[in-house]
């Protein structure tokens, strides 16, 4: 039997013009039975992408000293890190986060703009790094933005019902990934921290809205799909689209939060660029009205954004305690 493959949508996008009931459909089907879908015709210029390639690669390419000068901190996690956690376990890889800032080319009350607090990043000593990174996430936010409508729309809500909550102030962020082939820790540092998981990324969900990742050609990203594993496999051109906590809340859990990870390839590194889209920090959700439906109750109490994200980030950055989930607020 064939392994089942998550779907590719062709967005046919436009910025200005609000998802067809078609793409919306399509968005809705993929996002209840697995949580995944891969997008093209999503509008971001083929040339930026290979520019933010281009900076990745010259970013990770630095030595391990210069990467560890922007080191993030507990207190700001916008910077380097190199012993990220998932499920407790330290994954095989290294990263560069990064807040969006707002767009020079936009009004500050033009509702599209991104104006997250780009003070907390710290950015490499790169040619056009960090106007190359500005402008991707401009885009990454201007696709999910639009993706937000649809799901909105595929929940019988108005496409713009939850777009008060991306405006401005909202904690969206760009993630640089790099799985290397070899652990970029020494034996003596290896040591002296929590040892490495089985994967390259431990099985997870995501805690926000929904992710727009861009892998490349190396693969290695499944979905847990009933008791199997399904690989995302890269399409070129395309972005890989899942649905986060948040969205399964909202949803009442008619869109999944899927389960995904990383499966090591031994032999060759492996890059991504996932967007987390994320709303403002004191923003409380719980079930959509019309996302309940008919004889059906809501299954989460109220969440607050802020609160929720701290203690995820708290397990990501260092082992404080139990992971946080959204089943800690199931009724």
């Amino acid at each position: 039997m064939s392994q089942p493959a998550v779907p590719v949508i062709d967005l046919g996008r436009c910025v200005d013009a609000l998802p067809s009931a078609a793409v919306v459909d399509q968005v809705a089907d993929a996002a209840e039975r697995y949580g995944f879908f891969q997008v093209i015709g999503h509008g971001i210029d083929a040339d930026l992408i290979e520019r933010v390639w281009t900076g990745t690669d010259a970013f990770f390419a630095l030595p391990i000293d210069e990467k560890r000068r922007i080191n993030r901190t507990r207190e700001n996690t916008r910077g380097y890190y190199d012993r990220e956690l998932t499920k407790n376990v330290r994954d095989r890889k290294e990263v560069l986060d990064l807040a969006p800032t707002a767009h020079p080319e936009l009004p500050d009350d033009d509702p599209r703009n991104v104006h997250a607090v780009d003070g907390m990043n710290q950015w490499p000593n790169l040619p056009d790094f960090r106007e190359t990174m500005v402008a991707y996430m401009q885009s990454c936010n201007d696709v999910a933005m639009w993706l937000l409508a649809a799901f909105c729309r595929g929940l019988g809500e108005h496409a713009d019902h939850l777009r008060d909550e991306f405006a401005f102030d909202h904690t969206s962020f760009l993630r640089l990934n790099h799985y290397p082939v070899d652990d970029v820790l020494s034996p003596d540092e290896a040591a002296a921290v929590t040892e490495l998981g089985a994967m390259a990324l431990q099985h997870h969900t995501d805690a926000g809205a929904l992710t727009v990742l861009l892998q490349d050609e190396v693969g290695g990203l499944q979905v847990a799909a009933g008791d199997q594993w399904i690989d995302v496999e890269p399409v070129p051109g395309a972005l890989v689209v899942n649905t986060g906590d948040m969205m399964q809340v909202w949803s009442n859990d008619r869109y999944r939060a899927a389960m995904h990870r990383v499966h090591p390839h031994r032999g060759v590194a492996r890059r991504s660029l996932p967007y987390f889209f994320n709303p403002k920090y004191r923003t409380r959700y719980s079930p959509l009205p019309g996302s309940i439906r008919p004889g059906d109750v809501a299954h989460y109490r109220p969440i607050t954004w802020g609160d929720f994200r701290q203690a995820r980030a708290d397990g990501d950055y260092a082992d404080y305690g139990t992971e946080i989930q959204i089943a800690h607020f199931a009724i």
